[in-house]
Parts: C-alpha cells; sequence; structure tokens
C-alpha cells in the first residue's frame, strides 16, 4: 500500500471578518473531511491561497492542522515561495511540527533554468527532511514540470516522493508513474481515469465540500467495481459543475464550505472578488439538494 494516495482535498483557508486566518472554521473543516474519510490534505496550495498568505499564518496552519489530524490523515503542507531561504524556512517548520510531507511550487516570476530548479528543490527537500511532493502547477507559475526534469529532481533529491499533477499533459500521469513517483491527479474531474493509468489519487478543492462523493468513487475503483466507480465519478463531477456560480473559484469553495458546514469561511483574500448574496443563497439551496 503506499503511504500517500487517495482522496487528499486541497483545504480552503477560511478567513474571519478582519480577514485574517479563521483556526476554528479551519479546524472544522478537517474534521468534517477525516468523519468523511478522506486520507489526507494538500495545506496551504492554490485552493488555500498560498500567495496570500503571510509566513507566520502558513506556520499557524500548520501547526493547527496536525494538531487536529492526530495522525488520522496525512498533512502534506505547501511551502513553496520565490525564494529559496523563505521556502526552506516555511519547510523547516512544517518538520518541527509534524506534518507527513512538503509540497512546493517550483520557484516562478523570473524564469529559471532546470538546474536552478533542481536545486532548490535539493535544499528546501533537505531543510525539513520530509517526503517531497513537487507541485506541477504550470498555469499559474509559467513554469512545467516535464518528465525530463522530473529525472533531475528525482537524480538529485533523495526525499522526493511523488507529484500533484495540475498540467494539462495528462499522458504524463502514466509517465510519472511508472518513474515511481506518487502522483495525484490535480483535476477532480479526472480522478477515475487518471487512477486508471497510474494516478495514486486526486488533490483538488471540491472535494472539501463534498468529500464523500470522491470517498465513494475511490472506494470503488479500490474493490474493482469499474461500473460503481464510473457512476461516482460522474457524480462527483456534476456536483460541483451545479455549484459553480460566479467567477471566482475561491468563493466559490468558501460559500460552499460555508453552507454545509453552517459556518463563515469568509471571502477571499483580496484582490479576490467577493461572492455577491444572490449568489451565496444559490449556494445554499443547491447544497441542499445535494446531501
Amino acid at each position: 500500500m503506499n503511504d500517500f494516495e487517495g482522496v487528499i482535498p486541497a483545504i480552503a483557508t477560511p478567513m474571519d471578518e478582519n480577514g485574517r486566518f479563521n483556526e476554528d472554521v479551519f479546524r472544522k473543516i478537517v474534521a468534517f473531511n477525516i468523519d468523511a474519510g478522506v486520507h489526507g490534505f494538500w495545506v496551504a496550495g492554490g485552493t488555500g491561497e498560498s500567495v496570500l498568505l503571510d509566513d507566520e499564518e502558513n506556520k499557524q496552519i500548520a501547526s493547527a492542522i496536525v494538531d487536529e489530524c492526530q495522525g488520522r490523515a496525512k498533512v502534506i503542507m505547501h511551502v513553496g515561495a520565490v525564494t529559496t531561504e523563505r521556502t526552506t524556512r516555511l519547510a523547516e517548520y512544517a518538520g518541527k511540527v509534524g506534518a507527513d510531507a512538503i509540497c512546493c511550487v517550483p520557484p516562478f516570476f523570473y524564469r529559471r533554468d532546470e538546474d536552478e530548479i533542481t536545486e532548490y528543490y535539493r535544499v528546501v527537500a533537505g531543510a525539513a527532511d520530509l517526503p517531497l511532493f513537487v507541485y506541477n502547477l504550470p498555469g499559474a507559475t509559467g513554469v512545467e514540470i516535464t518528465p525530463g526534469l522530473m529525472q533531475k529532481i528525482q537524480d538529485r533529491v533523495p526525499q522526493l516522493k511523488g507529484l500533484k499533477h495540475s498540467a494539462s499533459t495528462f499522458s504524463n500521469v502514466r509517465t510519472f508513474a511508472q518513474m515511481g513517483l506518487s502522483c495525484f491527479i490535480g483535476n477532480h474531474r479526472l480522478m477515475l481515469p487518471a487512477m486508471t493509468v497510474g494516478a495514486c489519487g486526486c488533490v483538488d478543492g471540491p472535494l472539501n465540500i463534498l468529500p464523500e462523493l470522491w470517498v465513494a468513487l475511490w472506494d470503488a475503483y479500490q474493490a474493482g467495481d469499474l461500473q460503481a466507480a464510473q457512476a461516482a465519478q460522474e457524480r462527483c463531477s456534476a456536483a460541483y459543475e451545479a455549484l459553480s456560480v460566479g467567477d471566482g473559484f475561491h468563493s466559490v469553495i468558501k460559500a460552499a464550505l460555508s453552507a454545509r458546514l453552517s459556518v463563515d469561511c469568509g471571502n477571499p483574500r483580496p484582490p479576490g472578488k467577493p461572492m455577491s448574496g444572490a449568489q451565496r443563497a444559490q449556494i445554499r439551496e443547491t447544497i441542499k439538494g445535494l446531501i
């Protein structure tokens, strides 16, 4: 059995009325997902508004989720930042508080060559001495982690465990799996097809909201019931499509979580746009029909 696999919500970062991290609500989201049977969390990543958090918030989030999980689910803590120094500090803290692994986007904004990217991962992984997951998110970072680049990282970073593949080159899922890497697909709509070519599970934001749907998909596939798995994948995809009102991914996730758990997850951090009252009401009604 792979020690990192399955349904891994990319957990949201709820905010209070002052726009700061809301730890109480965050812990409720974690507990709700654990009770639904998820296998771990991808923390302070894209769904968690990573690049909009300051370092102290990142550390507070790391401490809170490790404490709340108490070993019941894996904690994969995102530490990626523009500089190696900042990323290393966050990686060290994740290791100190007991995260199970770290994940990390490549250095972004300035174009770095493959040797620079590989060295970045080597230094960061060594600082935490935890399993490392590369975060392949070229749509946001401008950096595609190709199989060739991944091979360089694998050769020089002994802590490398796998990656979250959120790039459009679906065929690379099979290639990464054949390299012996734990490859999570980063698109909830592709969880089932990705697993059929070697993915070890799915990491994505919508899993926060209705985790039981993706857990049912995982369970059916693990039981070898492909027909049930296909039906579950359709339910998963249709459910999130029904919730997708307005333009903002973060606002949809937070509004849907607020409705599902009867909490207030707040608004996206600026410059993210708040959702209108009418859109929130629509999501509340949609949630009622999905549970």
